[in-house]
């Protein structure tokens, strides 16, 4: 007789993958730019703020039901509620308007009357109009002009008693009320904020000539992460299954900085944001594109579970070599090229992409099928849907 699999939740189906054991399919995840989730939600009613549920949008959330998507994510920036007293002359508060949004979550933003968008951290982004599609740039940088750490802490910081997680519990329970999803808890990004606050150029120069200036960026960051994290994961309690940070160190060929700079500057803010995870006993998943092999060591020894995206066209993130050589150590998010062939091929090349990545990284569980990053506009609708067939997973 055929062997009967007992059924398995989505969270269970995550759970056992990342613990290097096989599950019944590969588990999978949905991240993509507004464009794409519009695309795919086209003809449904808006389910954007419905009465009694103003974290997420419903219609979003109801094309991951279609797609069968594993996973679901919570995210710091829902949960902002910073005094009047930081909006700027005219400002309105725009929960769904930012094209950063990947999920179906809200994010915090004031919107200007001439267009321009801040988020909690200060940043100013503009929109602007590409081949591919629409992108939110930086405009301004605030921290750009000042000459010591004093200057740092002249910045308005939002504090911690700006979050408001009481609500945490409703929204778990709104989401996934029979507790199926694996849930992971979004903290935020210290190098990348750091210099989006600063400049690019400003800040990797302040690392060599004014170290001081950037660590208290860096450290104003992580102090406030930390804190609204131990916050938020008290408030959920043992609902959320993971911890997510991001901070892109890394090129299409190498390091932003060298790897000594990295353990110098970065490795200790990163450290304290793992540490809160694992205070509470969590996984931890992070994010940085393009050639991160260099800190795979590094980033296990931190207590790094699962690293994402996994840009397997970078230099030395070859797929096989990534799980022969980690495989036992890390688990594996991502994989699915977003430049080439979710784009430009067919849905039979994003099926055979699909299930060599499987084969690459699945074997004895350790991975969680995504693209390598956000599904960009420029991505076929049909290619979508046959990178979530059911029959190749």
């Amino acid at each position: 007789m055929p062997e009967i699999k007992e059924n398995i939740t989505p969270r269970a189906r995550v759970n056992t993958a990342i613990s290097h054991k096989q599950p019944d399919r590969t588990p999978v995840d949905f991240l993509a730019v507004p464009e794409i989730w519009q695309k795919l939600t086209e003809g449904q009613d808006s389910g954007v703020n419905p009465a009694g549920s103003p974290w997420f949008d419903r219609s979003w959330e109801s094309l991951l039901r279609d797609l069968q998507i594993d996973c679901r994510l919570v995210s710091y920036d829902q949960f902002c509620d910073p005094p009047e007293s930081i909006l700027h002359p005219g400002a309105s508060i725009d929960w769904y308007g930012s094209l950063s949004r990947s999920t179906p979550n809200r994010m915090w933003r004031q919107r200007t009357p001439d267009g321009h968008l801040f988020d909690i951290w200060g940043r100013q982004f503009g929109v602007f109009q590409h081949p591919s599609g629409a992108f939110e740039e930086l405009t301004a940088y605030p921290l750009g002009s000042a000459e010591s750490p004093s200057d740092v802490d002249t910045h308005i910081w939002p504090e911690p008693d700006w979050w408001n997680f009481s609500e945490v519990p409703e929204l778990i329970k709104q989401l996934d009320a029979s507790e199926e999803y694996h849930l992971r808890y979004r903290i935020g990004s210290v190098f990348e904020v750091a210099w989006q606050l600063r400049g690019l150029d400003i800040f990797l120069m302040d690392l060599v000539i004014n170290p001081d200036i950037a660590a208290r960026i860096m450290h104003k960051l992580t102090d406030i992460y930390v804190e609204i994290t131990d916050r938020f994961l008290t408030a959920a309690g043992d609902r959320i299954d993971m911890v997510y940070f991001y901070d892109d160190v890394a090129t299409q060929n190498s390091l932003m900085i060298s790897k000594d700079m990295w353990a110098r500057c970065i490795r200790p803010h990163h450290a304290r944001l793992i540490e809160i995870a694992k205070k509470y006993n969590k996984p931890v998943m992070y994010h940085s594109d393009g050639a991160l092999y260099p800190l795979l060591p590094d980033l296990i020894e931190l207590g790094i579970n699962i690293i994402n995206p996994v840009q397997t066209d970078a230099k030395d993130m070859d797929p096989v070599r990534l799980k022969t050589e980690f495989g036992s150590r890390l688990s594996f998010h991502g994989g699915i090229d977003i430049a080439h062939t979710l784009p430009s091929g067919t849905p039979a090349d994003v099926k055979h992409e699909v299930q060599t990545r499987i084969n690459q990284l699945g074997a004895d569980g350790g991975y969680i099928m995504a693209s390598c990053h956000h599904i960009q506009a420029n991505t076929p609708a049909e290619n979508v849907r046959a990178m979530y067939d059911p029959a190749i997973r």
